[in-house]
């Protein structure tokens, strides 16, 4: 219900703020509703703008109802420290993209966070996937393990060795489809958590294609960026929730009688 609740009060302002844009041509509202930001200076009401920012609004407003509503009702599974640590891990993983979005800008302190918590998030995912994957954990923590030495060096002023954020960045995108893959054959996680960490994988690769028609516009990128954003924040938090679902118990085999 609370989830509900709050998609339908952000659908309701979205829809006010997409009106008021429509009459008055003022962006405003419905700029910082959509990218958390003050509009650019100068920026007029057009067709694009308008297209662009009500999609990266209706793609919060999923957001909003799949990462709140939690997990299905029902018994429990068995408690499992490592599960529970994990489900953790997923939510201020989700938590912290969130913020990567909330402040407008990749600051760099932000970015540290971020990448510190999902170098948690591969060591706890390791210890219940199970641990003879090391080159699963290898990509891991050399992707995002990576990516916090730069953040940090970045926060000294120093400066990064030409690559490096490639090589990262590669290496984080093995470990996404590695971990994609070991969820698909794992009955813990269901059939649409696992689409939607492969939908929040291959999006950004789309919309570099989709956006090349909007290119120049003001707030393309952004609004382009917050619909994968929220694809990936989805798959978080229901990575989460699936490992606190019932499990699915097998029918009891009927015998014969006499």
């Amino acid at each position: 219900m609370p989830a509900l609740l709050l998609t339908v009060l952000y659908g309701a302002a979205l829809t006010v703020a997409a009106v008021v844009a429509l009459v008055s041509g003022e962006l405003g509202p419905l700029w910082g509703l959509t990218l958390f930001s003050a509009a650019a200076e100068g920026v007029t009401a057009t067709g694009q703008n308008l297209f662009l920012l009500v999609l990266a609004g209706l793609s919060w407003s999923w957001g909003i109802w799949q990462i709140l509503r939690g997990p299905p009702a029902g018994p429990p599974p068995p408690r499992d420290p490592d599960a529970l640590r994990l489900r953790l891990a997923l939510y201020a993983s989700a938590a912290t993209t969130f913020l990567l979005h909330l402040t407008a800008s990749m600051w760099a302190d932000t970015t540290v966070l971020d990448s510190a918590v999902m170098c948690v998030l591969v060591v706890l995912f390791m210890r219940v996937l199970g641990r003879g994957r090391p080159y699963m954990r290898g990509a891991g923590l050399l992707g995002y393990g990576g990516f916090t030495v730069i953040g940090v060096l970045g926060l000294l002023g120093r400066p990064v060795p030409e690559g490096v954020e490639l090589v990262c960045g590669l290496a984080g995108l093995v470990w996404t489809v590695l971990v994609l893959r070991a969820q698909g054959s794992d009955d813990r996680w269901g059939t649409a958590t696992v689409a939607y960490g492969v939908a929040a994988l291959v999006t950004p690769l789309v919309l570099v294609l989709t956006a090349l028609p909007f290119a120049g516009g003001e707030g393309a990128a952004e609004a382009l960026g917050a619909v994968s954003g929220v694809l990936m924040m989805i798959w978080l938090a229901r990575s989460a929730h699936d490992l606190a679902a019932p499990r699915r118990r097998p029918a009891p085999e009927a015998t014969l009688e006499a």
